[in-house]
């Protein structure tokens, strides 16, 4: 597998990992405000997690699939968030601040990493093996 695919599998798995340490800091401001909006943060927490995990245990395009759609949602949701609530959740605009664009910008390069590999077919051939040494491509 060329160094590259194994960099952009592990940008994915890093910008899971971090966007879910920063939800799941998250939930009990959130939970505060309302149970809608804490229970949502809790399911990014948990699906941001379990992609990181899987990811790094090789669950190959399945995974990438999911991380896609995973980041997508919480892009676009904030972008409602921000715009015009979220109906239940967050009925009420929510100020934009520094912590939420900066998550924001970890979940596109993690998007962005994960497109690229399937649209490379680089996503079934991803199982735990240990790291090129040296150049390839």
């Amino acid at each position: 597998m060329a160094r590259r695919s194994w960099i952009e599998r592990d940008v994915v798995i890093v910008a899971c990992a971090v966007s879910a340490g920063i939800h799941g800091a998250l939930v009990p401001e959130h939970l505060d405000e309302s149970m809608g909006a804490g229970l949502g943060f809790v399911v990014a927490t948990v699906l941001l997690a379990a992609l990181a995990v899987g990811l790094t245990l090789g669950i190959g395009s399945t995974g990438l699939v999911a991380a896609v759609a995973v980041f997508a949602g919480l892009l676009a949701s904030y972008g409602l968030a921000i715009t015009t609530g979220l109906p239940l959740l967050h009925p009420e605009p929510e100020a934009v601040d520094a912590l939420a664009l900066a998550t924001k910008a970890v979940e596109l390069v993690g998007l962005a990493a994960a497109g690229h590999l399937l649209l490379r077919g680089r996503a079934v051939a991803l199982p735990i093996t240990p790291r090129p040494k040296g150049r390839t491509t």
